[in-house]
């Protein structure tokens, strides 16, 4: 075994779960005989005694959020340790890789980057040359079970919320990559297509970990875990055979859950607790420019479909792009209302800007080129401005009354009537009647840290 601590392992953020991108790397390092220290700066302090002891710091950017706490942790890094190797590793690493290397990074790795992690590190022994660049590896990998001994217990990150009770959560990946290629997304421009399945003893070893560590859900992290319908299938099943008491939740397209309607029922009795699915938009047009492949009467569709099996469907949206019109905005609120989805969707949602990194398949649009700025200096994005500056301003009015409402931890339908309130005003229009409540109302189970991106 190398000398403890000479590679460390950095999560700045990952949608309030335990970091399996930084547990599976720590696990292919220590079969490869390294013994890496972790460092999860959501949850733990920065350490300037591990930074200063480590050889190659490998920064865990997975998510646009991750990637801009993580240039400022790199940052810190170089005033501790300059003579350490930065390496940020992840989907935003690759859509970024340029900046990050004339800013920060002295090498990139994107894809399944896991056994090219190993071989940096290797390549950095001492007396070896430095090693720098981008590289973003689609090779099927052996996968040993996320090592998660030194990362911060369970109980520090998103929990399952449900009748009126907090439980630990659990987070796995069953398959990673998409064989989709929808435009405003970060992986296809890294995967191409491509997805890779874990095998399901690898899978239940991770869950079995965290169930031993208290956990009663399992969230199924994959960016679809309908891709493989089948794989899925046998992994839900070995879940439940083991742990019958364990419930779960998974991601998936609003045009799998159509495809796969006959299975959600059994999905439902192996303790499918609800279903993700990005649904983006209720405007036909709109989804057609992003290829997201359904339309507003699928989501219709996938509503019924899910709660005929008895499994909350919890939507996420991209409310504001450069073809949402205040009407249209408007009108998904009313939609929301109508389908009894206010307590289904986190507030944050109510003010998601399209998103548009460096490598996105929507800047081969024609459709985007009227509305598109520059890339912001240290944001990570291209700018984009919507033709009609009220849509702007309610974008920023919204923004804020969300974050000032998660601050107070306000009740999502008193959140949803202040939303609904603005909207109004946008177009000089009277406030709709606040949402009228059952006595009896019951809220679907949840995670405690809201679904985005």
């Amino acid at each position: 075994m190398r000398a403890p601590g000479e590679i460390l392992l950095v999560a700045c953020y990952e949608l309030g779960h335990q970091p399996l991108a930084v547990a599976w790397p720590a696990a292919f390092l220590e079969r490869a005989g390294y013994a890496p220290a972790v460092l999860d700066l959501s949850v733990e302090p920065f350490d300037a005694e591990k930074i200063g002891r480590a050889r190659v710091v490998a920064i865990s950017v997975p998510m646009h959020t991750a990637l801009r706490l993580g240039v400022l942790v790199a940052e810190r890094v170089r005033a501790v340790n300059p003579a350490a190797h930065i390496c940020f590793y992840g989907l935003y690493a690759a859509l970024n890789a340029n900046e990050l290397l004339a800013m920060c990074a002295d090498s990139v790795l994107a894809g399944e980057v896991e056994a090219e992690l190993v071989a940096l590190v290797g390549r950095l022994e001492p007396a070896r040359p430095a090693d720098r660049g981008a590289r973003v590896q689609l090779t099927k990998l052996d996968f040993p079970v996320p090592s998660r001994a030194a990362l911060p217990a369970l109980k520090q990150y998103a929990h399952v919320e449900r009748d009126g009770r907090r439980e630990l959560a659990a987070y796995v990946e069953a398959s990673r990559g998409c064989k989709h290629l929808c435009r405003h997304c970060p992986i296809p421009p890294v995967y191409g297509g491509r997805f890779f399945v874990v095998p399901v003893e690898t899978v239940l070893a991770d869950v079995r970990q965290q169930v031993a560590a208290g956990a009663a859900h399992v969230t199924f992290g994959d960016p679809d875990f309908l891709n493989g319908p089948r794989h899925a299938l046998a992994v839900a099943r070995a879940l439940h055979a083991e742990f019958p008491r364990v419930t779960f939740d998974f991601t998936a397209k609003i045009e799998h859950l159509l495809r796969e309607r006959a299975r959600l029922p059994e999905l439902a009795a192996l303790g499918c607790a609800f279903v993700v699915s990005a649904a983006e938009s209720l405007d036909d047009r709109v989804l057609a420019i992003l290829a997201k492949g359904h339309t507003r009467a699928d989501v219709v569709t996938a509503l019924a479909a899910t709660r005929a099996a008895g499994i909350p469907l919890r939507p996420t949206w991209v409310a504001f792009t450069p073809w949402t019109t205040l009407d249209g905005y408007r009108e998904w609120l009313d939609f929301l209302a109508a389908e009894r989805l206010v307590d289904a969707v986190d507030p944050v949602q109510y003010g998601i800007r399209l998103l548009v990194p460096p490598g996105s398949l929507l800047l081969e649009r024609d459709e985007l080129t009227a509305h598109l700025g520059g890339l912001v200096p240290g944001g990570f994005r291209h700018d984009w401005r919507h033709p009609d500056p009220r849509v702007d301003r309610l974008a920023d009015d919204v923004a804020a009354t969300v974050a000032a409402a998660a601050g107070r931890d306000e009740d999502a339908a008193v959140t949803f009537d202040r939303v609904r309130e603005l909207a109004a005003r946008a177009v000089g229009a009277p406030a709709p009647a606040p949402l009228a409540l059952p006595p009896d109302r019951r809220r679907p189970p949840r995670l405690t840290e809201p679904w985005f991106c």
